[in-house]
Order: structure tokens, then C-alpha cells, then sequence
């Protein structure tokens, strides 16, 4: 998966270069600074003298040489071992010979490392003893300035303090990047306008390479300084679909590019030495989307997710409502937070952690129809052992602080190279100095593995996303490394599968159709709640028992403010060898996703609550099935609104719209004070009312047509009979203006700018056979209201103030199960999803904002140039009433809008839409109503 297609990548550049070399034969936190044609000569001035062809390679703690010849090793001579270094003939001799040894250097050293020896990867070899080498470069001019360097990196790698060490190697580095800059010849165009130019570094796995970053008008660079792999990496600007800041090394100095929409492995991650210069490029790589985005679609929509073919940045509540929904799977889900959350197959202290599944690696048969199959995803490796777990809260409870209970981490260097080590054995031998770990130690059994994982006592970690990719050759020793041999005499070899996978293809489908199982689905807001989430940290992480070394948290130690140099390097290098806990991303509990239990339709509707599982016999269809279908249909087709035709009868704007259950008459309220009645057979206005001089708020018919309802800002709901044409009773109830009501079930609820929602239960004159309703006042919800909506049950309620709040009620109790602060100004509207999972609100600061009900978390926001003063949604889509009199229509699913369609002249103030969703009639400040049809 990730780190595969990252190997592939860094395979195509070998390709380029043609070398053996790899910037994994140095040392953790060690730099190539140049390299030098040149010949290792054996048996110098004797008769037999000879010698080998090949490229010297000076680094910042070692001198490399490469021989041409691949069966003969790759040299490495740690410098701090060096002896004696000097250019040959500096005795002063001035015979012909010296003469002919000018252009070599000699190293007296007591150690040297060969590798890949026959280009084989295997551990290193290694010579002790005194030992001289020469080296013959082609251009004997350099060898003063060759000599000069590496007798200055032989200082720094002798200074007795690692602190020190480390300074005088940046001071060499820094004053190398200052003596030179980007080529500005490497430009692909002469046409092209230069931004900005930096010094940085490109992070690949547990390596970085120095060099200089060039941003133009159309393209980004970058160049190394040793010109390895290749001279210039450039990425084209029109290709970037995504950009992420990073913290590396727990500063926020990263930056990583992508060229791909879904792809972990991004195409360059560069570490940056001044947190400005990260930001000035970040600056300019957003700009030039924006600018494209703006130009590709002719307008200005910032979101939190992508924009046709360009992108800026990405939120985790973007993806979650995408997740909840079914749009994208568990897989893409985590992935997606991995990456949000800092997560990088760049840096392998961040690499994406995925968790174990599968609790049962010894059955024949994997039944993932039983729970007892799957891990208790509610906790995290280390609690999931009792006896366990007992012992190391004894520890933890002893402990003096700061307390931590797990002594190792979920997700570090070492255990990610554990099991990649079959695809990544370079990678494994860079981390341990050049071995491989003990061959009972190694990854030799995926039961053995989640054994360990479950009762060892410093064994807590999770999985990583190959486990649930596509390519298993990580599970296969393709390469046929020589890992070692077990104590029983056994090689290391492929990695032993459970009984029920019948190879690596099938363990990794197998594995897959796990981690997409309903259990999972259920259950994986649980473990996101650990590892993402609000039990990540505090009081919850304690008592979820999952506290782990205060360094591995973001924030847990202010590198800055360390001055001792020593003290500063090894806390950096604890923490990057220990692992890093990801970025917090949620500090409430995640939502859990919308599982499917019985058959669903691709879209529900807005207009009634998920159907009932009912008996239906094979190839009937039952009316609401059609009903359903129909409203699947017109949402999918909603951005083919066309205007039928329009009317103009108010003289102020339009404030409510409400139609008739037999569908022949449109009732609006308005501003001007008047409730109409129209016909939509005859197009004629047929009834004018006014109950009063002040305005008309909203309205409704109720079951039967033989009765609208009108809120009023004189703090009055008028009662109308359309029968006998007349007001039929008035409930005076509130303080101040009523902004909305709404009707369920022979209850009333109304909502005032006096700071209460009323729920009222009123008896139809019908059923009391009096001239007047009975109201009984139920229910007082005390807050400053302007609008609500109800649930499709009406066991829900929102509401939404003049101050941005929005207020989700359970009615069943009269409670207030969320306040959340949302907009910058008046809620215009609020409603439920379909299936009361979500509340879409919009507001006077032209956001459109996304709440999941059940935890009161926001999980997705958009904003557009101009309020949307009202809407209708399905869950997944909305149409949406502008402040600029259009009506857009938004994918929530892909954060942007699809559709723009010209209506009003002014703002939309009021939409209704039939129950089939096919007839659509809007309002607003023009004063006219307008009535669409879908066009399919």
C-alpha cells in the first residue's frame, strides 16, 4: 500500500541514477554532501598496485565508496573512527613517484562497514582493525578541498558531546546551503515568473536530503544539494490536489504535496528550517488553486474539501459526513484521518496507524457474522487483556509523575519496519545500525503476532494500512533475504498465515472484508475515539487506560525551550525512535456511522422517516416503495430545475409558503401583512387576508384543507377556516413576535423573539364541537428563537437563534440534548436529515453547517459568497434559497455546488416542495412566488 507504492517510487529514481547507493547506507540524522569519480587503489606503490573504479560519496559522519563493479561491496568508514586523514605526498617528498599519487587521499581508520556485497541486501559486514585506504579522485584539483571537509566533519564527529556534534554538523550544512542557490536554468519554461526561493529539506522514510525549494507561477522545486536521486524533483501546480502543513519532529516545519485525490503517499514531503518559509510556500501553492478553482468554475466557493480537480484544504468533519453516509469506507475513512491527523508514510515516527480487527487467527473458517470474531474495538491493545492489564495498572498507580501506563507505543519506527521488513529490509538496517532483529523476534506469524500483542508486556501495537491493501508482498520474502534462523532450526521466510486465509491475497481480502463488516461499521468510532479522539487525552484517556509517555503527545515538550544541546538532541531522538501519538482531531465523542439493516434506497427522502421493514411479496411494489423511488429519482436529478412560471401578489417580501394536501391551492404569508390564498388550476389569486397591520411570519395547512394556521410578529397564530372564509380563533401565547410554527400530530409548536418555544396541544374544532380550539400549553423551551424544525417524528426539535446557536431538543422529555455555537450571525434555517441523524443549518454569515444529532459534533462545513436564507435536503443534497435570489443546489457528499439556477431578483426567502419531490415553489423579497418542475 502506502510505503509499496513509496519503495516504487524511490526504485524509478534508483533507475535514474543507476547507482547502489542509497541515502540508507548513512546513518539516522546523517547528510550526503557531495560525491567525487574516483578509484580505490589496492596495494599502492607496490608492483601489483590495482584498481577499483567507483564514485567516493562524503557525508556528514561517514566516507562511502560505491564500486562501479556491483559484486564488489559498497565501503563505508565512519568517520569518527578515521585515524588519519590526508592528500598523499604531503610528506614533502618531490620524487616522481609523489608526483604520480597527487589527486589521492588516505584514510587510517580502525572500523569499516561493507555492504551489499554481489548487490545483495543483507546485514553488514564488518572489519576491525587498523587499516589504510587510498583514494585516487579523477580531478586531482579537488583533493585540497575534499581533505579540508572531511578533516572538519572528522572534528564534529570526535567532539565528546552529541549536542555539539550535531551543531557544528548543521553550521557545515547551513554554510553550504548559503554558498549556493536554486538553478534557475532547471525552469521548464523561460516564460515562467518566480515566487520565492528557500532553503529545506525532502523527507523520504527515515531520511532527509538538504537542498533548495523554487516556487514559479506554474510549477514547484526542488533541488538537492548533492543533486541526488536526480538534479531537480519538480511537481507541475496545475497536478496538486493536496496540501497539508506537518509537524516534523514536533515543530511545525513539514509541508506534503500531493498530485493524487486518495493516495496516502504523497508525491514530495519537504522539511523547511524556519516555520515562515513553510507558510510563504504553503501561501503561494493555495493561491494558485483558489485562482484556478475561481477560473475553472467561474466563482469563489472556500471549503473544507475539493473543488473540481483542485483543492485546499480538508477537514476531518468533512470526511465524516462522507463516512456516515456510506460514501466513502472504513478503509478510506481512516486513511483520510491518518493523514489529518499528521500521519505520513514520509515519516515513520507518524506513519498511519490502523487498528487490529480480527480477534481470531486459529479457526478453519473466518464467521464475521460473529462478534465474537472481532477485537473490542472500545479499547485500546493494552486493556484488552485482563490479567493483563492489572499489573500494569498496580505500575501505573506506584508510578511517581508523570504517570504513564504503556512503557511502548501503538505505532513506532521499529514496529513498522517489523512488518515491512520483507519489502523494506534497507529501511530495517538503517534503523538498527546495520542488522537485522533476532529471527524469533521477527514477523514470522500473524497469530503469533496478536499473541504477543495480547499478553506480552511491552508489546501494545497496532496495525498498519498495507493489512487492508491490495498488495501482499509484504506478507512474502520475494526477495529471498537470508532473515535468520529460529530456534528450532526454521528459516525465516514467509510470514505463517491463520488457517482460514488460504494465501496472502486471501488474508488480505479476507482482512478487508473485516474491516468493512457491519461489526466494524458499528464499532469504529470507538477506536477512533482512542487514537483521534476525545480519549486520547485527560481524564477520558485515563479512563479508558489509554495514557501513554508524555513525549509521544503533541505539545508534550517545547523543543525550544530546551537550552542544553545534548539534552535537546537525545529528547528528539527518544521521541522520534519512540513514536509520535497522532494529532487530536475530536474533543467530543465521534459519531457512529448509519449502518443499513434492512434494504435501502440510494437517497432518502425529506420529506417522511425511513420506511418500515415490510412484508412484500416478490415483484409487488407497494406505493410507498414508489413514493420512495420517486423522490430518489427527482433528488438525483435535482439540478434539472426548471421555472414553470411565476406570479407577483404581495407587496412585500414573502415570508411562508404552504399548499394544500389535494395540491390545488398555494397559501403565502408576506411582510405586507396578508395571508393569500392562489389557485394553481386557474392561476388566480382567489383570497386576500389580514388579521392585522403587522407582518405574517409563516404559515401551514392542516390535515383535511380545511384550516391554515399564520404566525405573526403582533405575538399572535391566527387560525383561518378556508371553508367558511373567516379567522376561526386566535392563540395569543407569546411576548413578542412569532417567527415560525409548525404542526404535528394535533400539537402546535411556536417559536418567539420572546425566548421560548411553546408546544401547545390543540384540538380541532371539528372534534370539540364548539366555535373555538382547545390550546393546552405542554411544553416551554426557554431560549431566543427564530426558527424551528421538527424530526419526521417529532420527537426532535431544532431551533436556531439570532446569535448563531443552534438548539436540538428531545421532546419526548422537554430537554436540550445539544447547544452548539455555530454561526457568526442569525440562524435563517434549520432542519433534520431524513433519517434524524443530521441538522443542516444556514446562516446570516453564509454558512451552511452539518451536525451529527447524536453526539452534537459538527461535522461538515461550507460557506458561499451570499447567505442561503432557506432550504430542503435529503441528507445528502440540498437546494438552497440565496440571498442573491438564486437557488443553488449543493453536494454535501463532495462540499461544493453543483448547480446554480436563476430565480428571484432578490433574496430567497421561502421554498416548498411536494412529497415526490417533483414540484418546487419558492418566495421571496420580489415579492413573487415561482413555481419549478424537475425536467428529467
Amino acid at each position: 500500500m502506502a510505503f509499496i507504492r513509496k519503495k516504487q517510487r524511490e526504485q524509478q529514481l534508483q533507475l535514474y541514477s543507476k547507482e547502489r547507493f542509497s541515502l540508507l547506507l548513512l546513518n539516522l540524522e546523517e547528510y550526503y554532501f557531495e560525491q567525487h569519480t574516483a578509484n580505490h587503489i589496492f596495494c599502492e606503490g607496490r608492483q601489483n598496485e590495482r584498481k577499483t573504479r567507483g564514485s567516493l560519496k562524503i557525508c556528514s559522519k561517514s566516507v562511502i565508496f560505491e564500486p562501479d563493479e556491483t559484486f564488489q561491496p559498497i565501503v563505508k568508514i565512519p568517520l569518527r573512527d578515521c585515524i588519519k586523514i590526508e592528500k598523499q605526498g604531503d610528506n614533502g617528498a618531490n620524487s616522481l613517484f609523489a608526483k604520480t599519487r597527487q589527486g589521492r587521499i588516505s584514510l587510517v581508520f580502525s572500523q569499516v562497514y561493507f555492504i551489499k556485497e554481489h548487490n545483495i541486501v543483507a546485514p553488514y559486514k564488518i572489519e576491525r582493525g587498523k587499516m589504510q585506504y587510498v583514494f585516487e579522485l579523477d580531478i586531482a584539483g579537488k583533493v585540497e578541498d575534499v581533505v579540508e571537509t572531511l578533516l572538519q566533519l572528522h572534528r564534529a564527529s570526535c567532539l565528546d558531546k552529541l549536542g555539539d556534534q550535531t551543531a557544528m554538523i548543521t553550521a557545515i550544512l547551513q554554510s553550504r546551503l548559503a554558498r549556493t542557490s536554486f538553478d534557475k536554468n532547471r525552469f521548464q519554461s523561460l516564460s515562467e515568473i518566480f515566487k520565492m526561493e528557500c532553503k529545506a529539506e525532502m523527507v523520504t522514510p527515515l531520511v532527509t536530503n538538504p537542498g533548495h525549494v523554487c516556487i514559479t507561477d506554474t510549477n514547484l522545486y526542488f533541488q538537492p544539494l548533492n543533486g541526488y536521486p536526480k538534479p531537480v524533483v519538480q511537481i507541475t501546480l496545475q497536478d496538486v490536489r493536496r496540501i497539508y502543513k506537518r509537524r516534523h519532529g514536533l515543530m511545525p516545519l513539514g509541508l506534503e504535496v500531493f498530485c493524487t485525490e486518495d493516495d496516502l503517499c504523497s508525491d514530495i514531503y519537504l522539511k523547511f528550517y524556519e516555520s515562515q518559509d513553510r507558510d510563504e510556500l504553503y501561501f503561494y501553492i493555495a493561491t494558485y488553486l483558489d485562482e484556478e478553482t475561481e477560473a475553472d468554475r467561474g466563482q469563489v466557493i472556500r471549503h473544507s474539501h475539493i473543488a473540481k480537480n483542485h483543492i485546499t484544504e480538508h477537514t476531518a468533519e468533512s470526511y465524516m459526513l462522507q463516512w456516515q453516509r456510506g460514501h466513502i469506507s472504513n478503509y478510506q475513512y481512516l486513511l483520510h484521518l491518518n493523514n489529518l491527523a499528521d500521519r505520513s508514510c514520509n515519516d515513520l515516527s507518524q506513519y498511519p496507524v490502523f487498528p487490529w480487527i480480527i480477534n481470531d487467527y486459529f479457526s478453519a473458517e473466518l464467521d464475521l457474522s460473529n462478534p465474537e470474531t472481532f477485537r473490542d474495538l472500545s479499547k485500546p491493545i493494552g486493556a484488552l487483556n485482563k490479567e493483563r492489564l492489572e499489573r500494569l495498572l498496580i505500575r501505573y498507580q506506584e508510578m511517581p509523575e508523570p504517570k504513564f501506563m504503556y512503557g511502548s507505543h501503538y505505532s513506532s519506527p521499529g514496529y513498522v519496519l517489523f512488518y515491512l521488513v520483507r519489502i523494506a529490509p534497507e529501511h530495517m538496517l538503517c534503523l538498527q545500525n546495520g542488522r537485522f532483529d533476532h529471527a524469533d523476534r521477527m514477523f514470522n506469524s500473524i497469530a503469533e503476532t496478536w499473541k504477543n500483542c495480547l499478553d506480552g508486556a511491552t508489546d501494545f501495537k497496532e496495525l498498519i494500512p498495507e493489512f487492508y491493501g491490495d498488495d501482499f508482498s509484504f506478507l512474502v520474502n520475494n526477495l529471498k533475504l537470508d532473515l535468520g534462523k529460529r530456534q528450532g532450526g526454521k528459516m525465516v521466510d514467509d510470514v505463517q498465515l491463520p488457517p482460514w486465509a488460504s494465501g496472502p491475497k486471501d488474508f488480505l481480502q479476507k482482512s478487508k472484508e473485516a474491516l468493512e463488516s457491519n461489526y466494524v461499521s458499528e464499532h469504529l468510532h470507538e477506536w477512533i475515539d482512542l487514537i483521534f479522539g476525545y480519549k486520547q487525552k485527560g481524564n477520558e484517556a485515563i479512563g479508558a487506560h489509554n495514557i501513554f509517555h508524555p513525549l509521544t503527545y503533541e505539545g508534550g515538550v517545547d523543543l525550544n525551550s530546551i537550552a542544553d544541546p545534548d539534552e535537546k538532541v537525545a529528547m528528539l531522538t527518544q521521541i522520534l525512535e519512540f513514536g509520535q501519538t497522532p494529532k487530536q482531531l475530536f474533543v467530543i465523542p465521534h459519531p457512529r456511522r448509519i449502518t443499513t439493516k434492512v434494504k435501502s434506497l440510494p437517497r432518502p427522502s425529506s420529506q417522511s422517516a425511513s420506511l418500515a421493514d415490510s412484508p412484500v411479496s416478490p415483484g409487488e411494489e407497494s406505493f410507498e416503495d414508489l413514493t420512495e423511488e420517486s423522490r430518489t429519482l427527482a433528488w438525483n436529478n435535482i439540478t434539472k430545475l426548471k421555472l414553470h412560471e411565476s406570479y407577483k401578489i404581495h407587496k412585500e417580501a414573502i415570508t411562508g409558503i404552504a399548499v394544500s394536501f389535494n395540491g390545488s391551492s398555494v397559501f403565502t404569508t408576506s411582510q405586507d401583512s396578508t395571508l393569500k390564498m392562489f389557485s394553481k388550476e386557474s392561476r388566480t389569486l382567489q383570497r386576500s387576508i389580514s388579521f392585522s397591520n403587522m407582518a405574517l411570519s409563516s404559515c401551514l395547512v392542516l390535515p383535511g384543507d380545511n384550516t391554515v394556521i399564520s404566525s405573526s410578529w403582533d405575538n399572535n397564530v391566527y387560525f383561518y377556516s378556508i371553508a367558511f372564509g373567516r379567522r376561526q380563533d386566535t392563540l395569543m401565547g407569546h411576548d413578542d413576535a412569532v417567527s415560525k410554527i409548525s404542526w404535528h400530530n394535533n400539537r402546535l409548536y411556536s417559536a418567539s423573539w420572546d425566548s421560548t418555544v411553546k408546544v401547545w396541544s390543540c384540538v380541532p374544532l371539528e372534534m370539540t364541537g364548539t366555535k373555538k380550539h382547545h390550546f393546552e400549553l405542554l411544553a416551554e423551551l426557554e431560549h431566543d428563537v427564530d426558527t424551528i424544525s421538527l424530526n419526521s417524528a417529532s420527537t426532535l426539535l431544532v431551533s436556531g437563534t439570532k446569535e448563531g446557536i443552534i438548539n436540538i431538543w428531545d421532546l419526548t422529555t422537554a430537554t436540550m440534548l445539544h447547544q452548539i455555537s455555530c454561526h457568526s450571525g442569525t440562524v435563517y434555517n434549520a432542519a433534520f436529515s431524513p433519517d434524524s441523524r443530521h441538522v443542516l443549518s444556514t446562516g446570516e454569515d453564509g454558512c451552511l453547517k452539518v451536525i451529527d444529532v447524536q453526539t452534537g459534533m459538527l461535522i461538515s462545513s461550507m460557506t458561499s459568497e451570499h447567505p442561503q436564507r432557506c432550504f430542503l435536503w435529503d441528507g445528502n443534497c440540498v437546494l438552497a434559497g440565496s440571498q442573491s435570489g438564486e437557488l443553488l443546489v449543493w453536494d454535501l457528499i463532495e462540499a461544493r455546488v453543483s448547480e446554480r439556477i436563476q430565480g428571484h431578483t432578490g433574496a430567497v426567502t421561502s421554498i416548498w416542495m411536494n412529497e415526490q419531490c417533483s414540484s418546487i415553489i419558492t418566495g421571496g423579497e420580489d415579492r413573487q412566488i415561482m413555481f419549478w418542475k424537475l425536467q428529467y
